[in-house]
């Protein structure tokens, strides 16, 4: 330890020059441990010098990766200069016996090549204690805590684009921790961010290559895919040289105490090689790992030659897709569909030119050298029994023993056994579980009681279950104003995007018509970066909010009733795609499970969203024709109810299969709905719609709600005031500072003693992805990129003079002014009869057809069209390729 601190004490006098290069230390240049600046830069977190921090928490990073490196290019270095395949000179012949010539020129390079790394790492590193950490520092470094120190410091310090790095890159390797999730959430929400300020700081390149290929790959960009793929092959080669050669450090005795190991000399030698040996196989996982995955990529590095064939075929460079296909065919030489492609290939450039072109040889000596491990490993395993684990699924049978094979098997066997067995109890459980859900629901409709409490005086009970024939089903009329459903029908038009919720399709479920959509959420963030009004947002959660405590209060449930899922959306029909259409906008569907209406039944499993209970639509038109909501048998054909859209009224159902519905086809003009799904379960509520409850919440003042209060009374006691005697009657609105309404910043979390303290951000809850059983409904959201300062919408209403809320509050009106208000009232009072009147008349003619006839045809099936090569056939091969199995399931997941 002294002689740690009189080195420390020599660093601090010595000047190191930025440029020097890693690998051009000199002995008189003393680097500092890392875990010492670690150590130094946690001291200065908690005095809050946020430069101190900075400094040394970034030389700490850096220290550590540049001793990584010294150490693989010194064993890598004297790896070539003492190389066992020289002789050396003055050993004469081998002798053999005990003690033989071969034996002393063994171990003599083995010192050399001991006596080579040792003065290398000394010469550029220092002597070995000086960099020798403990385990708990290494550990804080594997989880990449440094980073979570200095997003706080760099955003103290205004360093947005810096701290939002760190917390990406810290959150990638720990996706659990919920107040960096927060913190991110918050980062989103700040102007001057931008999107590729989050970037991992830690990605290795050979993987940041892959992901790039992948990237041009799925958007057949098939030039800029092969480019990335040869750059991640050369870096993926030297990451594993590097890998391979730090694995040639201290011992782990696994689990030992090294003061009890007895080895002799070739046990002992045995013993390390083989942890070598094991440390060297794992490399291939180590590679193959990305922050933030849960899970390896499966044959990785075979898979960028099975990209790389068919990116080459895709740009006409036939050699190079024959030179990939064979190196393919290394790994997996029994794979069909590559020797498909190669054959293509072949006959293509021609079978001579083909048959010159090999395989590369770096992957020929990476195989060989390989596999000569393995059997190493696995001659361990069978005579020391040290256990192997082959993480390569290219490995061929033969190179495991028999013995191992034949235990493999018989293992293989019995987990298949008790799986099937398991597998058969369950479905005997969901039979039963099942035939007791069908006696229990067979009076499903006597025992929910229907008929509770609308909740508001204007809305209308214009049928219900039993004039909708059917179970669970409502019409409510008067729900919305006029005005309410203007605002939310230029909301959908300004906001909606096509295909939103169908991975981008714009027309999802029949060719004649434009499906657009909006969620809560989406609508939220572009209200709050001024793309449309943020009171229309809120207009749009409002209002749901209103038809789920309807329908909650309605259907008289005794447990709430949460969101699932909310989506304003547009049908619009394409005129020139109108001519003899017979399917339907949206074809008959069950909400929680999938309709099979040639059987009659209803599946309820996955893909289906299982776990709504609940739906309802707000209509907010009419001017259109076609759109009528259909409610059918379970066949999908015998309608049983047709409802006519208009403004204001919802239509609520139980989503189970007592209400397969559709929607008929939109033949002119654009429909505008707001459709919702609820669930009785809290785990399924939609995080989305929390989101933008708690964007929204931020987003409003105490003044807001003030401003609203007072114009209500004001407007109650005065009426309509014109401009010139507005200075008696309005209320002083003083906008709050922008500043003031912002959560608190992020601060790093507490996880264990000398961590950074937990975020204060009271305002926001734990952000989440919101999670779909269908791959098409999946929604994806830009990230925010500048939060709004100012108030809402609602609260930019007239401000008068400070005065005025005094006034409004504390005098008397006029008698001229009361005059005025009772007339107003007496008038709007005869303009509601008169309406009220109007309507009754309209309902008279109800919108609502029942019916038992059949629906003029059955919904049509989409056909999805999966672009694909032709499979090889034996007769003729001059037929185009397809990619390998694995890039074409990665290019449709992308």
């Amino acid at each position: 330890m002294q002689f740690r601190l009189i080195l420390l004490v020599l660093q601090a006098v010595l000047l190191i020059p930025c440029c020097l290069s890693d690998m051009h230390l000199s002995s008189h240049v003393i680097m500092e441990p890392y875990d010492f600046l670690f150590d130094n830069a946690v001291e200065a977190y908690y005095k809050s010098d946020w430069m101190t921090v900075i400094l040394n928490m970034e030389k700490a990073l850096r220290n550590k990766a540049t001793v990584r490196r010294v150490k693989a290019h010194c064993r890598i270095t004297c790896a070539n200069q003492t190389a066992f395949g020289e002789s050396l000179p003055g050993l004469g012949v081998p002798i053999p016996g005990v003690g033989s010539v071969e034996d002393l020129g063994f171990f003599q390079k083995i010192m050399k090549r001991a006596d080579c790394v040792n003065s290398c790492e000394n010469l550029k590193l220092g002597p070995p204690s000086l960099h020798k950490v403990s385990e708990d520092v290494k550990l804080e470094f594997k989880k990449r805590t440094p980073y979570n120190y200095l997003q706080v410091a760099y955003f103290k310090i205004n360093k947005l684009d810096k701290a939002v790095a760190a917390a990406h890159t810290f959150f990638l390797a720990n996706p659990d921790h919920m107040e960096m999730k927060q913190n991110l959430e918050y980062y989103r929400m700040m102007a001057g961010v931008q999107a590729e300020d989050f970037k991992d700081l830690e990605s290795m390149p050979h993987m940041a290559e892959f992901l790039l290929g992948k990237r041009y790959y799925s958007d057949d960009s098939f030039a800029q895919a092969y480019d990335h793929f040869e750059t991640a092959v050369e870096e993926y080669f030297t990451a594993d040289k590097e890998c391979r050669v730090l694995c040639e450090g201290a011992y782990d005795y696994d689990g030992y105490n090294y003061m009890e190991y007895q080895a002799d000399l070739f046990q002992a030698m045995t013993d390390q090689y083989i942890h070598v040996l094991n440390c060297k196989q794992r490399c291939s996982v180590e590679l193959a790992t990305m922050a933030g995955r849960d899970k390896t990529f499966e044959d990785f590095l075979p898979s960028h030659f099975n990209y790389l064939q068919f990116s080459y075929y895709n740009s006409e460079k036939y050699e190079k897709a024959i030179e990939c296909a064979k190196t393919f065919l290394l790994f997996h030489p029994q794979d069909e569909v590559m020797k498909q492609n190669l054959a293509y290939y072949s006959a293509v450039l021609g079978e001579e030119k083909a048959a010159a072109l090999s395989a590369r040889p770096v992957v020929k000596q990476y195989i060989q050298q390989s596999i000569l491990e393995k059997r190493l490993l696995y001659f361990g395993y069978d005579v020391f029994g040290v256990t192997f684990v082959d993480p390569d699924t290219w490995t061929p049978e033969e190179v495991m023993p028999l013995k191992l094979r034949e235990k493999q098997k018989v293992e293989r066997e019995t987990a298949a056994r008790i799986t099937e067995e398991i597998g058969n109890l369950m479905k005997e459980i969901e039979t039963l579980v099942e035939e007791k859900n069908k006696d229990a629901s067979t009076d499903l409709a006597h025992v929910i009681q229907e008929g509770g409490p609308v909740l508001y005086d204007n809305i209308k009970v214009t049928m219900t279950s039993k004039q909708l024939n059917g179970s669970q089903r409502v019409l409510l009329d008067g729900v919305i104003t006029e005005d309410e459903c203007r605002e939310l029908h230029r909301l959908s038009n300004a906001a909606a995007r096509k295909g939103d919720g169908y991975r981008g399709r714009p027309s999802p479920h029949t060719p004649g018509e434009m499906f657009q959509g909006v969620t809560v959420l989406k609508a939220v963030k572009m209200g709050q970066e001024g793309t449309v009004p943020l009171k229309s947002a809120r207009l749009f959660f409002d209002l749901s909010e209103k038809v789920r405590q309807i329908l909650e209060s309605y259907f008289r449930l005794n447990s709430q009733l949460y969101f699932s899922y909310s989506h304003l959306v547009c049908r619009s029909a394409i005129d020139e795609k109108q001519e003899e259409r017979d399917d339907l906008s949206h074809p008959v569907h069950v909400d929680n499970c999938q309709l099979v209406s040639e059987l009659n039944e209803c599946i309820k499993e996955p893909p289906a969203y299982t776990h709504r209970d609940y739906s309802a639509i707000l209509y907010l038109n009419d001017d259109f024709e076609g759109g009528d909501l259909i409610f059918t048998e379970l066949d999908a054909k015998t309608v049983t109810a047709e409802v006519r859209p208009r403004c204001g009224r919802v239509v609520g159902f139980g989503a189970g299969k007592e209400n397969p519905h559709g929607v008929r086809a939109v033949t002119k003009g654009q429909r505008s709905a707001v459709a919702l799904w609820f669930t009785l379960d809290p785990i399924h509520e939609e995080k989305e719609r929390i989101q933008a409850d708690e964007m929204l919440k931020m987003f409003a003042t105490p003044i807001d709600a003030e401003f609203r209060q007072l114009v209500a009374e004001v407007t109650a006691s005065e009426g309509t005031t014109s401009e010139g005697t507005a200075a008696e009657g309005t209320v002083a609105v003083t906008e709050k500072d922008p500043q003031s309404m912002s959560p608190e910043p992020p601060q790093a979390s507490t996880t264990e003693q000398q961590k950074p303290a937990a975020i204060p951000v009271d305002e926001l809850e734990e952000p989440a992805v919101i999670k779909i059983a269908k791959a098409t409904d999946k929604i994806k959201d830009k990230p925010i990129s500048k939060p709004t300062g100012k108030a809402q919408e609602a609260g930019k209403a007239k401000a008068a003079n400070p005065k005025a809320d005094k006034a409004a509050t504390n005098t008397t009106a006029k008698t001229g002014d009361k005059a005025k208000a009772k007339a107003t009232d007496k008038a709007k009072a005869k303009a509601t009869d008169k309406a009220n009147v109007k309507a009754a008349k309209t309902d008279s003619k109800q919108a609502v057809k029942a019916k038992s006839t059949k629906a003029a045809t059955k919904p049509a099936t989409a056909k999805k069209t999966v672009k694909a090569p032709v499979k090889k056939d034996s007769k003729d091969a001059k037929k185009a390729p397809k990619a390998a199995s694995e890039p074409q399931k990665d290019k449709e997941e992308l």
